[in-house]
């Protein structure tokens, strides 16, 4: 069922993909369809089961599952994958790599290959207090807390040297 994201429980699971591209203007309606679609009939045998969904920055798309009146099976998460591989195809993006860095820089978000990440803050483009997003996240509550920090803050920061 999906519902309103402030409704899920701090346990919710979380799962975070990143687009290589900032979504154009022109994707945005669609995309949300898409991801509404799948998200109504996913699990939709069971009645325990609250889902959600947040498309931030016009980059990334994330989705939320409470299953704790009930299990996630593989074949559940390999069915979300499956549609999350049909949204790269269809935009022509990458949502899967989550070894890139994605990081402000202003008002902007980047998204860079770690090689280039690890360049920029050897050539203090980047620093420490920079903001980064830590799409290994696993839980509401992390994603709250923990998706937008510094990049001291965060496991980026083993690269600050």
């Amino acid at each position: 069922m999906l519902v309103d994201y402030t409704s899920l429980p701090e346990t919710a699971k979380v799962w975070i993909y990143p687009s290589n591209r900032k979504f154009y203007d022109t994707e945005i309606d669609g995309i949300h369809e898409k991801i509404k679609t799948f998200l109504e009939s996913w699990k939709t045998n069971d009645d325990t089961f609250r889902v959600s969904y947040q498309l931030l920055y016009n980059r990334f798309i994330v989705l939320f599952a409470d299953a704790s009146g009930s299990s996630l099976l593989n074949a559940d998460i390999d069915a979300s994958v499956m549609f999350i591989l049909q949204l790269q195809q269809e935009y022509e993006v990458e949502l899967l790599d989550k070894m890139n860095v994605c990081f402000k820089q202003g008002e902007f978000v980047q998204y860079k290959e770690l090689k280039d990440f690890k360049k920029l803050l050897k050539n203090k483009a980047v620093t420490g207090k920079s903001i980064v997003f830590d799409n290994l996240v696993t839980t509401k509550e992390e994603f709250e807390n923990y998706w937008e920090v510094p990049i001291s803050e965060s496991w980026y920061g083993r690269f600050l040297k």
